[in-house]
Formats: structure tokens, sequence, C-alpha cells
């Protein structure tokens, strides 16, 4: 993905290589064209927004080549001939081309554009934008004073960070990537401020079952809980872990809540383990490679000397839940803990609320973008965080960072966050590297809630992952 200095920086390469200001702006513009006449009727009402830039400029191609089969009607932001946007009525359109401002938007929009935004909304006209939705900053996703609420976004060879970022996410609506002829070569000059957490990106990293393989071979995670009362999440976070494919899953709790957690559960293992020194014990066994620490668990004192333990032990720990609020009031003991275990893999993964927690400097409304405060964010404790919400952001030390592409509102329900612990686990205990296994996790944690549809509750995700599995089995080939 991309922002504006990329738009700008690819522009000036393909310059470089050939091609011509005008080339560009005509294929855009018929790139646009061509998506804005897909379910149209000849002779539809179309009106044209079109700004003073680029922007603007392939706007009017597209309706210049539209006029040739439509109504169309082109509305200038300043100084152009033809009506002007303050002249454009709330009346509906059967569709309003977005052509005001792109990729460059770095100030709020002025009252003009704001009011015609008011009337486009009383119009309920559908919306096709052009690069990101006007109003939209690219960067960061954010709103500049006022932004179009599109139905569909045309962009041009590779997305922009915003079309993955909350709100420009929900401003984009779908995003179509058309490709104008800018070839490859260019594009690998060009920085990308972040990547689609997408399977390209992990894909090849990804342990698997293979057919001569025991279920030694893809690890055994562990699931700590608390009281049995509050088991539920330990619960979701192991049998995410199961079905996410590691080869064997322990629940580790206080042994008064074994004999409850028995009833509960079947394929999962259990173990007794009360103190720091049942969890010595259990790590005394190499075997037991990956833990998450933190849904349900309740007891912090007992959850920072855990993480201790098992960050000393250098194993893998997902940090979840009450693991991530234990630390709340003293981060920089937790931060400390993984700097001194460099072999462990550590995955923090915050909700905004534990986000604030552990990095309070970089989030509130004067904080960064969601993007750069998960990366200043990964840097500063040392291992992946996976900044959760709508647009989950992972980030790694080094500065690797991705947008998830996967997910549905029905995500945002009770215990979800608790399997996808569970599901990063899996892959880690796999021997999957930290970022990728993270990312990987994300994903199929999204993909399974697109899968299984609206309704969705949190018991439901992990049956949803065979069906998950068997799409990245697919792309592998076997």
């Amino acid at each position: 993905m991309i922002d504006g200095d990329g738009v700008k920086a690819a522009d000036r390469l393909a310059v470089a290589d050939g091609f011509t200001l005008e080339q560009l702006i005509r294929a855009a513009g018929h790139a646009i064209a061509g998506v804005a006449e897909a379910g149209l009727p000849a002779g539809s009402r179309i009106a044209v927004w079109a700004g003073p830039g680029m922007n603007g400029a392939d706007a009017r191609v597209a309706a210049e080549r539209l006029a040739e089969r439509h109504q169309v009607t082109i509305f200038s932001l300043r100084g152009a001939k033809g009506p002007s946007l303050d002249e454009f009525p709330d009346a509906p359109f059967d569709l309003v081309i977005d052509g005001l401002f792109g990729t460059g938007l770095q100030r709020p929009l002025d009252a003009t554009c704001r009011e015609a935004i008011r009337r486009l909304e009383a119009g309920g006209s559908p919306v096709l934008s052009i690069d990101v939705p006007s109003g939209i900053h690219t960067a960061s996703g954010a709103v500049l004073g006022a932004a179009v609420r599109a139905q569909r976004t045309v962009t041009f060879q590779r997305r922009r960070a915003a079309h993955l970022l909350m709100p420009g996410r929900l401003h984009s609506g779908q995003v179509i990537v058309a490709d104008i002829g800018i070839p490859d070569s260019v594009w690998e000059r060009v920085p990308a401020v972040a990547q689609a957490n997408e399977p390209p990106l992990w894909l090849g990293e990804l342990r698997h079952p293979s057919d001569a393989g025991h279920k030694y071979d893809r690890g055994h995670a562990v699931v700590f809980s608390g009281a049995l009362e509050k088991s539920g999440a330990a619960r979701l976070s192991a049998i995410g872990a199961l079905r996410g494919g590691a080869g064997l899953v322990t629940l580790a709790a206080p042994r008064a809540a074994l004999a409850g957690l028995s009833a509960q559960v079947t394929a999962i293992m259990l173990r007794g383990c009360d103190d720091g020194a049942g969890l010595a014990t259990l790590l005394e066994d190499e075997r037991f490679n990956t833990f998450v620490l933190g849904p349900g668990f309740g007891d912090q004192d007992k959850a920072r000397a855990f993480a201790g333990l098992i960050l000393e032990a250098g194993r893998a720990l997902v940090l979840d839940a009450d693991g991530i609020t234990a630390f709340g009031a003293e981060p920089d003991t937790l931060f400390a803990l993984r700097r001194d275990a460099a072999a462990s893999r550590v995955v923090l993964t915050p909700h905004d609320g534990e986000f604030k927690r552990l990095f309070p400097d970089l989030a509130g409304d004067a904080a960064p973008s969601k993007l750069d405060a998960a990366r200043a964010a990964a840097q500063r404790a040392g291992g992946i965080v996976v900044y959760k919400g709508a647009d989950t952001v992972i980030a790694a030390p080094d500065g690797r960072a991705a947008v998830n592409a996967t997910g549905t509102p029905w995500l945002a329900t009770a215990g979800t966050g608790d399997v996808l612990a569970g599901i990063v686990a899996a892959q880690l205990a796999q021997g999957t590297p930290a970022f990728e296994a993270a990312c990987a996790g994300v994903w199929m944690h999204g993909r399974g809630a697109e899968l299984f549809g609206p309704g969705l509750i949190s018991e439901d995700l992990p049956g949803a992952l065979p069906r998950v599995h068997a799409e990245i089995a697919a792309l592998r080939g076997g």
C-alpha cells in the first residue's frame, strides 16, 4: 500500500521512464469510465465532481468518455466553465463521480465542499470516488473535517493505506484497483507505507502439516485459565489454537478448576498450575513451546510473574487481555522482560483500551495514525504488536507493518479476541516466524468470520477455520 507521496513518486518515475502525464490521465479517465458504466443503462444521469488537480483531470476525461452514452454534468470546484460545485442539487443522480481531491489532500475541506457533501448525502445518489474519497487523508484514513462516503472507489495499480485504515475503509466502499499501464519496475522503486495483510505476505513462511509428520511436529500450545467461573475466555483461546493448527493444546489451570474444566473440553488436555513453581515444572518440558496468557486469567500479580518465567525460558508468548492489563501500570517492566529474553517470540494483542494502557503517549486524539502508533509500539516493546480493531494493524520492531484486509462487523462481539489469541498461538507453535504468525492468524480470524456470515458469535469462529485452512491449502497448490 502507498500514500500520497508514493503516488507522486510513481508518477515522476513513470514520466522519467517515457510516459507522459497526458497518457496517465487518459488511461486513468478511461479506467474510471469503464468502472462507472458497469450496470448503468444508456442515458443515465451522471454528475461528475471535478477538482483542480490530477484527480479532477482524471474525472474530466472520464466525463468526456461517458458523455458518449449518458447525460453528464460536470460540477467544478472553482474557476472552470459550467456549473460550480455550490450549484450541486440535492436531487438524486444515477451516479455521482467524486473527483474533487485525491491523494494529496492535507487540510480540512472548505465550506463549499462540506455543503456539497451534505447535499450529496441528502440526495442519496450512489457514489464512485476516484483514488480516495474526497476528504479522506490518504496515509492515515482520517476524515479531514468531512468526507464523501462512496459505495465504490477506483484506484490505480496499488491500494492506498486509507482503503484499509478506518474510517477511510468505511468511506471507500468496494475498492477497485485498475491497471493504467505503469510497469512493476516503477512500483518496485516506490516505498510502501505498509502491506495489505493477505496470503502473499506470509504464505511462504507459514508452516503446514506434512504427510510424514506427527502431532508433535505441529507444536504444543498452552493456554492459561483463571478461576473456573471465568474460564470461558481461556477455553475459546484453546479451541482456537487447536482449530488453528497446533498439534496439541493444553489448558493450564488452578487445580481447583480442573474438575469443572474436564466437563467442558475433550480434545484439549488439562494441567494443574497454581503458581510459579507449577509453571517452572511445566517449562521443564520443552515440547510446551508456545503460551497464551491473559484471557480470563484475572490475577495480575501472577500474570506478571508467569510472563517473566515464560520469557526467561525463551518460549513464544501471546499476551492478551488480562495479561496486558497486568502491565498497564508499569509497561516498562514488560518491555524490560522482553529485552532480557532475546530468544523469545512475543506477540501482544491489545484492543484500543489495552493499547492506551501500555502506550498512553501513542493513543488518543493527538496520537499518530494507527499505523504509525503500532509501529512505534512494536519498536518500544521489542515484540510483535497486533493493534486490534476493524482495521487491525500488525507491526514488528524492525518497522514492518500490515493492515488486515479481512473481517466483518460481526467480529465486534465478546470472545472473538480470545479466539484470535489462540489462532496466533497455533501458528507460533508450528514454528512460523512471529510477524508472519501474527499476520496469518489475524487474516484467518477475519476470513473465518467472512465465511460464517451474519449472526457470528465467538463460539462459531473455530468451526469456520477448516474452510479457511482449505482455502490456504488451495493457494499453496496442495
